[in-house]
């Protein structure tokens, strides 16, 4: 990309689009193109064509989405997954149409099987049954990884794909029901010290493993990625690194200043029991990440208490 190529970032409100135009303002791109939800509903084709045909994109990161928690997923399948799929499909299908020279589509590691080989490489994608908590969101990222994949074999496009671990940092959604595991402890612990609540009950037993990346080191390498990888295989996102449920909640109670106990309903779903991604290939493209765990928790809190954050 040249610092004045037309750079539109699909989803630019959202956690992951906010740190991307930030990272491209950073590194002193001055041409980026966005669109807020009211002014251009991805889920409606004619209006996503009109909008190529009239812009002209050169590069697209393709960061919106329809995102929660297992609540929400468990909810609203139907909901997730029609329209991840139809908004994926407009934007990836009026790039093409339209001649972007590169897109770089967002994914998420729940498109690997529930009991992928740990760390979870690449090649592991299709390979089992997935986690059933998020399947349909799965499912609709999976779709748009593929056509991707197969645009760029059938017509020779550039069209790539990343796939990030747990993500967390400024611009998150901290909704009481919507959210994800990091946001949602953060908000329930800093409610918790506040009222004086003497525990706070979490879901599960607290054994599952995951990783997390901060999301302006993830913004990073997306737009290292799109300046130096092309190819049909996607590329995985995280630091490579994991932490039991139990050990973060007690992280970020530590972070938050909350002091009183923790407990645990076994009752409810713990989701997949370990999710690490293989980074390698990342690191052999010549990408690292950069934020430590409990200092990224803390800058994310600090963003929380300042009120920039959705859904508070």
């Amino acid at each position: 990309m040249n610092k004045d190529s037309k750079i539109y970032v699909a989803g630019h409100r959202g956690m992951v689009g906010s740190a991307i135009v930030r990272e491209l303002q950073k590194q002193g791109y001055t041409n980026i193109v966005t669109r807020t939800h009211a002014e251009l509903d991805l889920t409606r084709q004619e209006a996503v064509e009109s909008f190529f045909a009239a812009e002209r994109p050169e590069y697209v990161f393709l960061a919106a989405a329809k995102v929660g928690g297992i609540v929400a997923n468990q909810n609203a399948l139907a909901d997730f997954m029609y329209d991840n799929m139809i908004l994926e499909m407009n934007v990836i299908h009026a790039a093409w149409k339209n001649g972007c020279k590169k897109l770089e589509f967002l994914g998420s590691s729940c498109i690997y099987p529930r009991m992928a080989p740990q760390p979870m490489p690449e090649s592991c994608l299709l390979s089992g049954p997935l986690e059933k908590t998020n399947e349909a969101y799965a499912l609709a990222k999976i779709s748009g990884l593929k056509y991707c994949e197969f645009l760029n074999r059938q017509y020779g496009t550039d069209f790539i794909s990343v796939m990030p671990t747990n993500l967390y940092g400024p611009n998150d959604n901290y909704h009481p029901e919507h959210s994800h595991v990091m946001p949602a402890l953060i908000r329930r612990f800093h409610e918790a010290k506040l009222s004086g609540a003497p525990s706070v009950t979490c879901w599960g037993d607290g054994s599952p493993l995951r990783e997390f990346l901060y999301v302006d080191d993830l913004a990073e390498l997306c737009v290292f990625l799109m300046n130096n990888y092309s190819g049909n295989e996607t590329v995985n996102a995280g630091t490579g690194k994991e932490i039991s449920i139990k050990d973060l909640t007690a992280l970020v109670a530590k972070v938050v200043g909350y002091e009183g106990r923790i407990e645990w309903d076994t009752t409810r779903p713990n989701g997949t029991p370990r999710k690490l991604l293989d980074v390698s290939k990342a690191a052999a493209l010549g990408w690292t990440y950069h934020t430590g765990l409990e200092d990224g928790i803390r800058l994310a809190y600090q963003d929380y208490l300042n009120g920039k954050s959705s859904a508070l």
